[in-house]
């Protein structure tokens, strides 16, 4: 197994032992791979070995690579019938797909209802609309346009998640609307990464950090006891994080507008759309969420990142081992009542 690692940069940290049963030692390890998801996942632990460790990335990319397959919206792979193919067969017929898909869709239903249509993964048409001319912009930054309105409202009546047929029993996925399409991009991470991260401790691996392109799921603790200390990102790149907090078996997802985004006339037009405005929202630079499951975080991420502050911030007093962060856009932050708790000291 460990020579089927190609894409994966095993580095080697012994910054501090931790004692395991029968005296064996456990030392720090990261590990590095690109690709899956469009993004780095860097994943830090404790194991017996370099062996050992390598063994669990190599778990950890396999299973992601999965997932990126399954949920992937731009590109077919042999033998899997993944998001692609399901959009492909809109008001076509039925698509027999892995249950990881099933599972993934009922998640999405349930983050719907929940976010009151703010996370809406029917949404498809509109956000290829505006994925198309993000990438004109940002080929030919000179020539960039802003979507039409008139185009974004006829993709609009084509964005209801009841057109989404899930049949768990045949195990089967179908679009009753032809000119409907399925984008998973705002949940299917966050999503993967928790699923990948409660495999990876069944293998054994109790003690470590995966972060896939930033969202972050940690479980056990750093090789002296101590929590981990994770950093909540500053939306300017050259500023440094802005806060640091201490967590185990949690998550850290943010939402922001400095990710994926062009500019037109001088003004940035990001990747996360408002539902009801069909534009990059604009309430915000970035919302970071801190709970337990990756999956969760992702959505709430998003939906908290569509709400003005006061509806947010309710709502997030209202949700158990939940804390969130605010970034405004004069740079200014505000954070729940139980985030400071979480800071490092």
């Amino acid at each position: 197994m460990i020579k089927r690692i190609i894409t994966i940069f095993i580095s080697v940290i012994l910054l501090f032992n931790l004692v395991a049963c029968g005296g064996q030692e456990k030392k720090r390890y990261e590990g590095e791979f690109l690709r899956l998801f469009d993004t780095v996942t860097c994943i830090i632990g404790y194991a017996h070995s370099k062996e050992e460790f390598s063994e669990y990335v190599q778990l950890i990319h396999d299973e992601l690579e999965t997932y990126h397959q399954l949920y992937d919206i731009y590109n077919d792979y042999d033998g899997i019938n993944n998001i692609k193919a399901i959009n492909d067969n809109a008001g076509i017929r039925p698509i027999k797909v892995d249950r990881r898909i099933i599972e993934l869709l009922l998640f999405a239903r349930e983050a719907y209802e929940m976010s009151e249509g703010r996370m809406n993964v029917a949404m498809g048409a509109v956000l290829r609309i505006w994925h198309d001319y993000r990438e004109e912009g940002t080929e030919d930054p000179e020539r960039a346009q802003v979507p039409p309105m008139e185009l974004l409202k006829a993709a609009a009546e084509h964005v209801d998640i009841n057109d989404m047929v899930i049949d768990e029993k045949e195990g089967t996925v179908y679009l009753a609307d032809p000119e409907m399409s399925l984008d998973v991009g705002g949940i299917a991470k966050g999503y993967a990464v928790e699923q990948v991260g409660r495999y990876i401790m069944e293998q054994g691996f109790t003690d470590g950090l995966i972060s896939v392109g930033g969202n972050v799921r940690s479980f056990g603790r750093k090789g002296n006891g101590e929590l981990w200390s994770i950093g909540v990102r500053n939306p300017d790149p050259e500023g440094d994080d802005l806060y640091t907090v201490l967590i185990t078996d949690r998550s850290l997802v943010t939402s922001g507008d400095y990710i994926r985004y062009y500019t037109v006339d001088g003004k940035r037009y990001h990747h996360i759309i408002d539902p009801e405005t069909l534009m990059p929202s604009e309430y915000f630079r970035a919302v970071t969420i801190i709970c337990e499951d990756s999956g969760m975080a992702d959505v709430l991420s998003t939906m908290i990142y569509n709400m003005p502050f006061e509806q947010g911030a309710e709502y997030i007093e209202n949700l158990p081992e939940t804390e969130a962060v605010w970034v405004f856009h004069d740079g200014s932050t505000k954070y729940s009542s139980g985030f400071e708790a979480l800071l490092k000291k």
